[in-house]
């Protein structure tokens, strides 16, 4: 998904920069960087974090980052920030969200005799593209804007000049951005969370389609918000931070909220509740509040050694580090009915290896519990499920099984409590060995979440939105 950070300071900038940055790693898995502008020039440094940790490979750097303003990104994509000469002048951006319509906006500029260097692995980075746009027109506001305009998807960004910093939200607010404040500087952020050790506090909530310029004096509205937004779900159950909030919202209570959801339904006997470390742990914390069951901990999550599951370059070689990373208690899940919670299944391939070892250590039944409803539809916005095809959703393969085809009607099996959704259901739970597996209904997590649907992306398991 990525994520992005940026200080506008009276003083230097560098140290607030690194760290706001590196409490954004839970976002992104491929790249960092890091940009800086003083009195005469820009500064940048871009790492790979396939196989390190985003404070060891730019720590080196913190004191080459001169001057009191500067923006970082961890992406999951391309490598940024990209530093561009122009006729509005020098500046520097980075991007969050994916543009649907990449290949259009590229054919568009090569019209115009535009070209593109190759810093992407071979393939048009997405965020010189964006900074193309920026530069077809006569100010930063509107270069911003019109890339706002033509961009389908999804577009955050951070524009970096030398006389302050352009944050702007995508179109339809698909990913969120946030302004603290501090005495002396100001800060804005992908997350809520970056702000707390660095002393800023929430200053202001960027709006869908809002274009805000900060400096280190205080931040201006360059283009008040639309009226339409569809921001993603997906943060509250499972990419966001546990201390942020979003719209106003936090993370963890709508994690709590969940999991009481769930309980409320429950029909099945347990003798305790757990949850899949980390992301199902706020969860299961509701779940067993509500429920009044114990939590406990059959599995303990081991990272000294296995920080990343996806470090290695081979799919087999990541599932074995996924479960090389959670550690059994066999004394506390032998003879034991489970009942689990977990923010979503995606292929599935891990929870079936976790199951299996339960099993292997006595568990005498396993139940899953799954904080909002299955996935069935690709994402369309954002980096989310991109890399795997249609099929490695668990939800689709059990369709497919079901229908013989991938070309059908999804409407009833999105429908919790429909026939198809229960044989989808039932496949799921022969295929991942489980004793039971319940989906949290889509009204419920919109009410966990707390605003209306309408203000809400819900495509990866209804297949409502647009661009």
């Amino acid at each position: 998904m990525g994520g992005f950070f940026g200080c506008a300071s009276k003083k230097a900038c560098n140290k607030e920069l690194f760290y706001g940055t590196d409490y954004l790693s839970h976002l992104g898995t491929k790249r960092g960087g890091l940009a800086s502008v003083d009195k005469t020039d820009f500064y940048r440094s871009i790492h790979n974090l396939e196989n390190a940790y985003f404070r060891s490979k730019f720590e080196p750097d913190i004191d080459n980052l001169a001057g009191n303003m500067g923006i970082g990104i961890i992406s999951d994509t391309d490598s940024q920030p990209i530093i561009i000469h122009s006729h509005l002048g020098k500046f520097a951006v980075v991007t969050v969200g994916k543009i649907s319509n990449l290949d259009e906006l590229a054919q568009e500029a090569f019209s115009q005799n535009i070209h593109f260097a190759e810093t992407s692995q071979g393939e048009i980075n997405p965020t010189e593209l964006v900074a193309i746009l920026i530069g077809q027109k006569g100010s930063f506001a509107e270069g911003i804007l019109n890339a706002q305009t033509k961009i389908k998807g999804s577009c955050s960004m951070l524009v970096l000049t030398d006389s302050g910093i352009y944050a702007a939200r995508d179109r339809l607010g698909r990913t969120p951005i946030v302004i603290g404040k501090r005495e002396n500087a100001y800060a804005v952020s992908s997350e809520s969370s970056a702000f707390s050790n660095l002393g800023f506090e929430v200053e202001h909530y960027i709006g869908p389609n809002e274009i805000i310029l900060i400096t280190p004096e205080g931040f201006e509205q360059v283009q008040p918000p639309g009226e339409a937004m569809q921001i993603c779900s997906f943060l509250w159950v499972y990419y966001g931070y546990p201390v942020s909030s979003y719209e106003g919202i936090n993370t963890e209570q709508v994690r709590y909220n969940c999991g009481a959801a769930l309980a409320k339904r429950e029909t099945e006997k347990a003798d305790f509740v757990a949850g899949i470390p980390d992301s199902g742990i706020g969860h299961a914390i509701g779940f067993a509040n509500e429920s009044h069951l114990p939590y406990m901990r059959p599995y303990v999550k081991y990272t000294p050694t296995w920080p990343r599951s996806f470090m290695p370059q081979n799919q087999g070689m990541r599932d074995l580090v996924a479960r090389m990373k959670l550690l059994p208690v066999k004394e506390i899940i032998q003879g034991k009915r489970i009942l689990f919670c977990d923010d979503s299944v995606v292929r599935g391939t891990q929870l079936k290896d976790n199951t299996q070892i339960l099993y292997e250590y006595g568990a005498k039944e396993v139940h899953m519990r799954i904080a909002c409803p299955c996935l069935i539809y690709p994402c369309e916005f954002l980096n989310f499920s991109t890399s795997q095809s249609t099929l490695d959703l668990a939800g689709r393969k059990a369709i497919y099984e079901i229908e013989g085809t991938e070309d059908t009607d999804l409407t009833d099996y999105a429908m919790d409590g429909s026939e198809k959704h229960s044989a989808m259901l039932g496949r799921i739970i022969d295929r991942l060995m489980l004793t039971s597996i319940r989906y949290q209904k889509l009204e419920h997590l919109i009410e966990a979440i707390g605003l209306p649907k309408n203000r809400l992306c819900t495509h990866c398991w209804d297949g409502s939105g647009y661009f």
